[in-house]
């Protein structure tokens, strides 16, 4: 009997694109993202990839101070893998976005493979009573923004972590990053078996039909060969239906409130563990087993948790 596929479920616990009005479950303080980083682990997720906010108003930030309320509380109760964004928000330059993986020198770090158009701004139809004042120009300002990730920015990036041991989710948030990746593979600036997160349903990037999941998944392997670990995730509504096709198809799975509010449609998720859970439940349905956080380690050539700044 052939072994299980070990499948690793990665939880974006908070990120940077929902705003606190959206949904009373988004966790916003330290104290919330280390209990839903916690949850989220316990119910199978083997990567944490965490985002900071300001505990007053829920706005995204990378100031290390917060992150450092609730790092070491998450490494002490779990053995997850640790992932920090240099994503920041799409309104921070490449230096402030690089702050937390330099100083806490995790074993991941996100990095967006090049600039795109990120609207935001289609969700203002459906929220009218925004909360906060900064949430309204946060979706708003997305009409006339370029999350911008240059070449020059992501050499910078990944050789700053790279000194550190960090290896990087290389986020695809469409084709043409897949070939950005190829250059970066070719000059020597990311090197080993490389970590790809294919993004589907951001507007400004791929979209999240199944034909541009199986066009991703086949132009990472005309590139990539048996040099890349795949993983998908879908946003909004398309999280799990991209996460049953794309692990049907050999792809590793993401899912959290950073991707998505909600656990079906019109009932929102409760809890990041909800929707690990659920995930869960779809690839043990496809006789997948989930990896452990070691399993994770082993299959992405991580440092090890004894190695990070935290």
């Amino acid at each position: 009997m052939a072994n299980k596929r070990k499948v690793i479920i990665t939880c974006a616990v908070t990120g940077a694109i929902h705003t606190p009005s959206m949904s009373p479950h988004l966790p916003v303080t330290p104290e919330e993202i280390a209990e839903a980083g916690i949850a989220a682990a316990e119910a199978g997720a083997s990567i944490l990839h965490l985002h900071a906010r300001d505990p007053e108003n829920g706005k995204p930030t990378q100031d290390p101070a917060i992150f450092e309320r609730f790092l070491p509380r998450i490494k002490k109760a779990t053995d997850a893998v640790i992932n920090l964004t240099t994503g920041g928000s799409p309104h921070m330059t490449v230096e402030e976005r690089m702050r937390p993986a330099m100083e806490f020198k995790p074993e991941l770090a996100s990095m967006n493979m090049g600039s795109i158009n990120f609207g935001l701004f289609p969700m203002l139809n459906r929220y009218e009573n925004l909360e906060y004042e900064w949430e309204r120009a946060h979706l708003e300002n997305s009409r006339d923004l370029v999350f911008k990730n240059t070449f020059a920015d992501i050499e910078k990036a990944m050789t700053l972590g790279a000194k550190n041991g960090t290896r990087f989710e290389c986020e695809c948030y469409d084709i043409g990053h897949l070939y950005n990746l190829r250059n970066l593979m070719d000059r020597g600036i990311i090197s080993g078996k490389v970590f790809v997160q294919s993004v589907f349903g951001i507007l400004g990037g791929i979209g999240p039909h199944p034909e541009d999941v199986m066009h991703m998944r086949r132009t990472a392997n005309r590139l990539f060969g048996d040099d890349y670990e795949w993983s998908v995730l879908g946003a909004g509504g398309n999280q799990m239906r991209i996460a049953a096709q794309a692990a049907a198809m050999g792809s590793h799975v993401r899912v959290g409130l950073e991707d998505s509010l909600w656990l079906s449609p019109g009932k929102l998720a409760k809890s990041n563990a909800a929707q690990v859970a659920k995930v869960r439940e779809i690839l043990e349905g496809l006789s997948f087993e989930v990896a452990t956080p070691d399993e994770a380690r082993e299959m992405l050539q991580l440092k090890g948790a004894d190695q990070v700044g935290f």
